[in-house]
């Protein structure tokens, strides 16, 4: 009879396997929509409420610029959360990042404004963006691990894809509640306190996030592989168990490479996409604010349904074939993409962000389970978070703000297109040379070079 410490991890049942999936879900969505929410407030009012001194364009910068100070927090939580997630568990950590990421939100809708208490005001703004980078740092690769370390290893892609559904979810409902906003609010009411009001709404969302996250329970992979790691300590046939942090810049630095290369185009596209087309659209191309609101907003419930499809195509012909089209597909459409946004009509504009936020599904379905694939179960949640944080830094931080500097200084959308197209050039180079994961049993991975951890399962397809 095997023993504890090697006995594989008991199969989920399809109710068990759900309750994970919600919980992770609604826990992503919730961060994902604090996450959001800043990002249009800060194309939308934060350079008047916070920079009132600048020019509006310079504003703008300005606003993006607190806006990817996030970004830059976003590695250190990945280290923070990477390294007790691995030691203690997927779950607390998750528990925490949503506590930290609502408690920040929260914080900015009481926020006082630079008219009342002048410089201070961007300075406690962009802290409190501080705490919610940190945050969205950890979050992810728990998330996704919970649910790819619990689900059926022939549908990973399948139902790992649902925490990444996470994204659009809370941009639908972040440019939900202030597109509702806008068309009931006049421009001055919006101005003066009505931004707030969505802000002040995370509070709710969080305890209803907390509330059936705390009802899960721990991944059975981590659980298996914590006690094999005791079990190797208690009869000392081991050496000291290296920190996740090195053990993954020792084991994996070709996978975190990867991972990193694999976020460039599915980073920056989708800022560009969501974003920045917010400046875009009402400055350039004539389109106002409420229609500019409501394209994303469409874009964004077709994003959420296309994402489960692209992580159920992963698993039929592979991680790499369906990112690849995603990324080749986003380079190929920004040309298309702008023109169709320079129209001014609202149609053209819907059909420009859907199109590129479905091809940008193509890359981010699939990621969860690819990245969870790359690293061994003790060093994975630190190696799947380095590599997607990090990347952050470099790809989604400035893209908004590169893509403002470059219409700012060329009046033309010919220069944005080709930042994203040489970032999708990046993508295909990183994926293309990265070996398909989706055979990988997450359990019997180890910490050893790709040669060791590239074999396919036997043929019973185990639950893992």
């Amino acid at each position: 009879m095997a023993s504890a410490a090697t006995a594989r991890p008991s199969p989920e049942t399809p109710a068990d396997l759900k309750r994970i999936v919600a919980a992770s879900l609604i826990g992503t969505t919730v961060e994902w929509y604090d996450f959001f929410l800043y990002g249009s407030a800060a194309a939308l009012v934060f350079n008047k409420l916070f920079f009132p001194d600048s020019d509006p364009l310079v504003g703008t910068l300005l606003s993006f610029l607190t806006y990817a100070v996030g970004f830059a927090a976003r590695p250190l939580g990945a280290l923070v959360f990477g390294h007790y997630g691995d030691r203690l568990g997927r779950k607390k950590l998750l528990v925490l990042s949503l506590l930290l990421m609502g408690g920040a939100t929260f914080a900015i809708g009481l926020l006082p404004t630079h008219a009342t208490i002048g410089t201070a005001a961007p300075v406690l703004l962009t802290l409190l963006r501080l705490v919610q980078g940190f945050a969205l740092g950890g979050e992810w690769g728990g998330a996704v691990l919970l649910v790819s370390e619990h689900g059926d290893a022939r549908r990973r892609g399948f139902w790992a894809s649902w925490p990444q559904t996470g994204a659009p979810a809370g941009q639908l409902l972040a440019t939900g509640v202030l597109s509702l906003l806008t068309a009931m609010l006049s421009d001055a009411a919006f101005g003066s306190w009505g931004w707030r009001i969505p802000f002040l709404l995370s509070g709710v969302l969080v305890i209803v996030g907390l509330w059936i996250r705390l009802s899960v329970d721990e991944s059975p992979v981590f659980k298996q592989a914590l006690a094999q790691a005791e079990a190797r300590r208690a009869t000392r046939a081991a050496a000291a168990e290296k920190l996740p942090l090195v053990a993954v810049l020792r084991h994996h630095w070709r996978d975190v490479l990867v991972a990193m290369g694999a976020r460039m185009a599915e980073n920056i596209s989708y800022y560009v996409i969501t974003a920045f087309i917010l400046v875009y659209a009402t400055t350039s191309a004539g389109v106002s604010k409420q229609s500019a609101l409501n394209a994303v907003l469409i874009a964004s419930a077709v994003h959420f349904a296309v994402i489960p499809a692209w992580g159920a195509l992963s698993d039929r012909i592979g991680r790499r074939p369906v990112y690849l089209l995603g990324a080749v597909g986003v380079g190929l459409w920004m040309f298309p993409f702008f023109s169709l946004v320079d129209t001014g009509g609202f149609g053209s504009l819907v059909l420009a962000v859907t199109v590129g936020l479905v091809l940008h599904g193509a890359m981010y379905a699939p990621q969860a389970a690819f990245f969870s694939e790359m690293f061994a179960t003790r060093m994975r949640y630190s190696g799947a978070s380095i590599g997607a944080q990090f990347a952050s830094v470099a790809a989604g931080a400035p893209a908004p703000l590169i893509a403002t500097a470059l219409l700012a200084d060329y009046d033309s959308s010919t220069p944005i297109a080709l930042y994203v197209i040489a970032a999708a050039l990046l993508t295909v180079v990183a994926v293309g040379a990265a070996k398909e994961t989706r055979h990988r049993d997450l359990a019997e991975i180890g910490p050893s070079d790709d040669a060791e951890h590239t074999q396919a399962p036997a043929a019973d397809a185990r639950v893992v």
